[in-house]
């Protein structure tokens, strides 16, 4: 049998396969000054990015099933979405105030950030990265309903679409329409039909399978 010998003393290490861009040589740096500066410690930034990607639309989804299931919840929410998050468990991560919109059967709302990317992490975790994209932030403004269309969603003519726009300082959840045939689901149930693209309001949730009888 070979034998291999290992000498730490002449490893490099591991190599990147390419350079850091320049937004990501800029971040570190700025990241490597406050840390520099006692400005905020060196694991603050990770720990803050491991809070961030633990978030999930799994999150937002119980929400919208409590709406559902909650007449008095719902009316909350709509009224002071904040307020009625905190009610289950849920803070936001961010000092932009939170609306959330519903979807009826007159009106239609899609969600898009015009600027940027602004979005509520907090029930939704990372954005997508088509909702980040120039061409779905431009296209959702001129032809929303050929965007949806694309999702799959094909709306009817007499439905109102709204465009709302979410900022710095304002933040939009789509509270969906409940999928027909979910009565009696409980809220655990609703909640699996709820998608991310719904309450962004690009599709509508999902239909619940109905067992055939024997």
């Amino acid at each position: 049998m070979r034998e291999y010998h290992h000498d730490e003393s002449e490893h490099e290490g591991i190599q990147p396969d390419s350079e850091l861009s320049l937004p990501a040589r800029r971040a570190l740096a700025i990241h490597e000054l406050l840390v520099e500066k006692g400005i905020i410690a060196a694991d603050e930034v990770r720990e803050r990015t491991d809070a961030y990607r633990s978030r999930s639309p799994s999150d937002g989804a119980k929400v919208v099933a409590k709406a559902w299931t909650d007449p008095a919840f719902r009316k909350r929410l709509l009224d002071d979405a904040r307020a009625a998050v905190y009610e289950l468990g849920y803070t936001l991560t961010h000092d932009a105030e939170l609306a959330v919109v519903e979807n009826t059967s007159e009106v239609h709302h899609l969600v898009v950030c015009t600027l940027c990317s602004c979005y509520p992490t907090s029930l939704l975790g990372p954005p997508p990265d088509w909702y980040k994209s120039f061409a779905y932030r431009q296209r959702a403004v001129i032809g929303p309903r050929s965007v949806m269309r694309e999702f799959g969603l094909e709306l009817d003519d007499q439905v109102q679409v709204r465009l709302v726009d979410s900022t710095a300082d304002l933040r939009y959840l789509v509270l969906p329409r409940r999928p027909a045939g979910t009565e009696g689901m409980a809220e655990e149930e609703l909640a699996a039909l709820v998608t991310r693209d719904s309450m962004i309001g690009v599709t509508e949730p999902l239909s619940p399978k109905i067992e055939s009888p024997a």
